[in-house]
């Protein structure tokens, strides 16, 4: 199977709209194609509404952002991607014809994948050019946020394809799961849908509005659910004996008549329940209002999620070590006149009462810019683990102009010296908008060795590499705060 460098959607509604955002933001050019040629505004719009999102999800260094190509044309899209993703309605004979169709244009190696949430591959394989490579992967909305995608293969398909898919979903930041037998509904959506079935059970019966059932998950088991899913949280209900225990103890429950497995009757009043009670749940809220929010507390579980590496943090966790190893590894050999260069953004979460910046958030954006500065020296965790690390012993923050959430800026790195032990750096934090001065961060570090807990001398690849850097920064002129005492310049 082939690199992707191009994503190929076939359909831009929400789906299709969240695999562009995710795919454009991880530097993966995109051409979508729908028949209807008002919905390239539709798909431009959605990429827009996530990209707020996506710009704080994390702030490890991203490649360029891939390109957004719009066509009605099926054929072309085929003739062009790399892989290609299906988003179009859930109806059997429209994905089977149109699948059919797409595959007598895409080369053969070219993996087409159907977002489909309950329709099996086998089914779609039927008329296919090159069936091995038609497999599911079924993501969750917002696709640009949520990690999950379901891989299911079916008769024909290939394992290769399986592989290949997964590395590319692996690739803009996802965890493939692979589901190992083709069922309707895959593994995730029947078990929404047994939860759901029970939902509208008990709306249909007055026994509570949408509003109380939601709450229900929202402030107990959906918090343990972010993290460790029902089968982990029933192993541990179980004390020290774990799930037999918990088996023996609760086991009998599952005889009680407690659940309805078929669903009720979609009556009108049943739908005028749903409706009104959902309606009063978002109040005088939009949708788009409501998927900020959505996405807003998204991204906030999932950074929390990371400090544990676990769940969809573990994901992240994982995509952003690939990007800072990526980034390490391309970066450019010291240069004269050019200092070390980090772009990132204002969180919302780092400003203050008068909506501007924190003050104590400025000595973490310096420490992630110090962070860039190690990795493009070789100071990465393999050199951390073997007992060696700098270790910041002075700093010294000047402001000069304010920030406020979601404005981009970056952050300029000089070395100014370096000797065996010691390492002096001044940063300076611009505006990315009019490269306004912000800030400056000077600091001294000297190397230490973890295992002695006393200064060190750096090992000579760090070294070599630093000092190269201290040469290309020579010749730039240096801040005037450089070697100030607070409040006056040192002189």
């Amino acid at each position: 199977m082939r690199t992707v460098k191009t994503l190929g959607l076939m359909g831009t509604g929400v789906i299709g709209g969240g695999w562009a955002a995710r795919a454009l933001h991880y530097g993966i050019d995109v051409i979508a194609a729908d028949v209807k040629p008002e919905m390239e505004e539709w798909i431009r719009g959605a990429v827009a509404n996530a990209e707020p999102a996506l710009a704080r999800l994390t702030f490890a260094p991203l490649p360029p952002k891939g390109k957004l190509m719009f066509t009605t044309d099926l054929h072309e899209m085929a003739a062009k991607a790399d892989f290609i993703q299906e988003n179009i309605p859930e109806n059997v004979e429209l994905k089977q014809r149109v699948l059919a169709e797409v595959s007598r244009t895409a080369p053969a190696d070219v993996i087409i994948a159907s977002s489909t949430s309950g329709i099996m591959p086998s089914d779609l394989q039927r008329d296919m050019i090159a069936p091995e490579r038609l497999m599911v992967g079924h993501p969750f909305n917002p696709v640009y946020l949520l990690p999950l995608v379901e891989l299911v293969g079916g008769a024909k398909t290939s394992a290769e394809t399986i592989e290949a898919a997964r590395k590319f979903y692996t690739y803009i930041g996802m965890h493939a799961l692979h589901v190992r037998r083709e069922v309707p509904g895959h593994l995730t959506d029947r078990l929404q849908e047994a939860l759901w079935r029970e939902i509208l059970h008990m709306v249909n019966d007055g026994v509570a509005t949408t509003g109380e059932l939601d709450e229900s998950i929202i402030y107990g088991p959906g918090l343990r659910w972010a993290a460790m899913g029902t089968n982990m949280i029933y192993h541990l209900a179980g004390g020290q004996p774990g799930m037999r225990h918990m088996l023996a103890q609760f086991g009998p429950c599952l005889k009680w008549p407690w659940t309805k497995l078929e669903a009720p009757e979609l009556t009108e009043q049943l739908i005028d329940r749903m409706v009104e009670g959902t309606q009063a749940q978002a109040g005088d809220r939009s949708i788009r209002e409501l998927e900020r929010l959505r996405d807003d507390y998204l991204v906030a579980i999932q950074q929390v999620l990371r400090q544990y590496n676990i769940g969809a943090g573990a994901t992240l966790k994982a995509i952003e070590t690939r990007l800072y190893e990526e980034a390490a590894a391309n970066a450019p050999a010291a240069v004269a006149g050019q200092p070390l260069r980090m772009d990132t953004v204002v969180r919302a979460d780092w400003v203050d009462y008068n909506g501007h910046m924190s003050d104590f958030r400025y000595p973490q954006v310096f420490g992630d810019a110090m962070d860039l500065l190690y990795r493009s020296v070789g100071i990465d965790d393999a050199y951390r683990n073997a007992g060696h690390m700098y270790y910041t012993v002075e700093s010294h923050l000047t402001y000069a102009a304010e920030v406020k959430a979601g404005e981009p800026i970056y952050v300029l790195s000089r070395v100014v010296s370096v000797d065996d032990k010691r390492l002096h750096v001044i940063h300076t934090l611009h505006r990315r908008g009019d490269n306004a001065l912000v800030a400056t961060g000077e600091q001294m570090h000297v190397h230490v060795s973890t295992a002695e807990a006393k200064a060190s001398a750096a090992e000579p690849a760090v070294l070599e590499k630093l000092k190269a850097l201290q040469s290309a920064h020579a010749s730039l002129a240096m801040p005037t705060q450089k070697g100030r005492s607070v409040g006056m310049a040192k002189g």
